[in-house]
């Protein structure tokens, strides 16, 4: 095992691969887009012929508190058929979205040591997983709750007949919301891992992060406290967790110098 001249270890020629020249890695990329784009058309295509069906089973927390003979309506002339086709698209990207992860990853992996493509993939994958507990979170547990102050709120002889093309903006705005909120663990991970920070920083700065979870709650969400507190909460809660699996992390990547340095 050779050293550098600080005294740390350096890697091992095998785990380094070839460098490619630039025309090449340009071709990767384009082939990786490529297999990107057609993942979505492929899930939109098997998406769409139930656009209308998912719409409804998506509209059906806020349905099933309106008022016995109220529904919801449609505005514009056009907004029965592009509120299902939007909804249709974003589920495509929804469901193609470890695809488009994989072929990222296959595009960097390359260029990676051996212990890095040892965190990297865990990572990716937790990730995807993360995202979409984000969504499922939002649609059976702050859905209810919201839409519920919502319904119950209103003045008293004001009929709600809210339109369909405003719910669909507003629900996939908190569906990205929380899946990003929920990428905390892996965005504070990958700060320790770079060496832009450390656990014992990120735990003196505690205070601080629980203020900026409720100001990011109080931005993305509606402007009411129980969905601000429902996703400023879960965002304190999985920094803490990101914090915890920080400290391993770390001590993984460390782990494989330490014994190199031992074995010399």
């Amino acid at each position: 095992m050779t050293t550098q001249p600080d005294g740390k270890n350096a890697h091992r020629p095998e785990d380094i691969q070839p460098e490619m020249p630039l025309v090449e890695h340009l071709l990767e990329l384009r082939n990786r887009l490529l297999k990107m784009v057609l993942a979505v058309i492929i899930c939109f295509a098997a998406i769409y012929p139930f656009a209308n069906e998912l719409y409804l089973l998506i509209s059906q927390p806020l349905r099933d508190l309106l008022p016995v003979g109220q529904t919801m309506i449609a505005t514009d002339i056009t907004s029965p058929f592009f509120a299902p086709l939007k909804l249709a698209l974003v589920l495509a990207v929804f469901v193609a979205i470890p695809v488009i992860l994989y072929q990222l990853w296959s595009f960097i992996a390359p260029g990676l040591y051996a212990h890095e493509k040892k965190l990297a993939f865990p990572l990716l994958f937790t990730s995807v997983v993360l995202f979409y507990l984000g969504a499922a979170f939002a649609y059976y547990v702050v859905f209810p709750l919201v839409f519920g102050f919502f319904t119950a709120i209103g003045p008293e002889g004001i009929v709600e007949l809210p339109d369909i093309s405003s719910y669909l903006n507003f629900v996939l705005k908190m569906f990205f919301a929380f899946g990003v909120a929920f990428e905390i663990p892996i965005a504070t991970i990958l700060l320790i891992l770079t060496g832009a920070t450390t656990p014992e920083d990120l735990a003196a700065k505690r205070p601080y992060i629980v203020v900026g979870c409720f100001v990011i709650g109080m931005l993305l969400t509606p402007p009411d406290i129980i969905s601000q507190t429902l996703l400023a909460v879960p965002m304190w809660l999985l920094f803490e967790l990101g914090i915890l699996f920080g400290r391993l992390a770390r001590r993984e990547v460390e782990a494989p110098d330490a014994t190199d340095t031992s074995n010399e």
